[in-house]
């Protein structure tokens, strides 16, 4: 039996924990807070500690905020910044994060085979069917967004960037800040609105709702989205890191 040490990274914190073969975790979940600003060598050293405060493991599953191939870091949205999300863009930063490779420097900190990426993708390992069109949108700090065909990985779309209204990206209308500053009720009505924007572009069979923020939509907005709109528990961005090591990206 094969262990997998399954890290979520997320804006404001990172989560970590091991999980057999049938994704069943061998130990509770451990939480640290993101640490800013978070240099890539930071971040290796970060998940590293993380790490060795868990059960021994065979492989490593990483997922994290941004734009990946095939493990090397195209953009990120948060660890660029100062002092987290909504924070100065730090130059220095963004030039160190920009084509760095997660994936060598994670296998060799952890001298264990390796994978990672975009943090709805692992989120959606957990959850899809494998069945149809699957698209999954994670709400916490912005939006994550991941596609499944037939339960195979589709390229990555980074939607978080995308414009869709005032001039705010999608990251920031239904992202924390915004959630916050209007309340569930008003929030929710701007996530329904948002499944209702995105529906004829995708034309999902069906649509997943993880993060965090996921549980505070409210009964009647969820009601109203449909039956193909589902909320899923935010636990599958740890614990779809043991299928994620079966998705054939497209």
């Amino acid at each position: 039996m094969a262990f997998t040490l399954t890290i979520d990274c997320g804006g404001g914190g990172i989560k970590g924990s091991v999980l057999d073969d049938a994704g069943t975790m061998r130990a509770q979940p451990l939480r640290v807070p993101t640490p800013y600003p978070l240099h890539p060598d930071l971040f290796v050293k970060t998940l590293v500690t993380l790490g060795e405060q868990l059960p021994t493991a065979d492989r490593v599953t990483v997922g994290m905020p941004g734009m990946l191939r095939h493990g090397v870091v195209v953009a990120t949205p948060h660890y660029i910044t100062r002092s987290g999300p909504r924070t100065k863009i730090d130059p220095d930063l963004q030039e160190a994060w920009f084509g760095f490779d997660a994936r060598t420097a994670l296998a060799e900190a952890f001298g264990l085979p390796t994978l990672v990426l975009n943090d709805a993708e692992v989120h959606g390992a957990g959850v899809v069917a494998g069945t149809g069109c699957e698209l999954v949108l994670t709400l916490g700090t912005g939006l994550g967004c991941a596609l499944f065909d037939g339960g195979q990985l589709a390229p990555h779309l980074e939607m978080s960037q995308a414009p869709v209204r005032w001039g705010m990206s999608y990251d920031t209308y239904i992202g924390e800040h915004e959630r916050r500053r209007l309340g569930d009720a008003l929030w929710s009505r701007r996530v329904r609105n948002v499944i209702e924007g995105l529906r004829p572009v995708f034309l999902w069979d069906r649509v997943y709702l993880g993060g965090g923020n996921s549980r505070l939509i409210t009964p009647a907005q969820l009601a109203r989205m449909g039956d193909d709109v589902v909320v899923v528990p935010n636990t599958a961005g740890i614990v779809g890191g043991v299928r994620a090591w079966t998705l054939n990206a497209k």
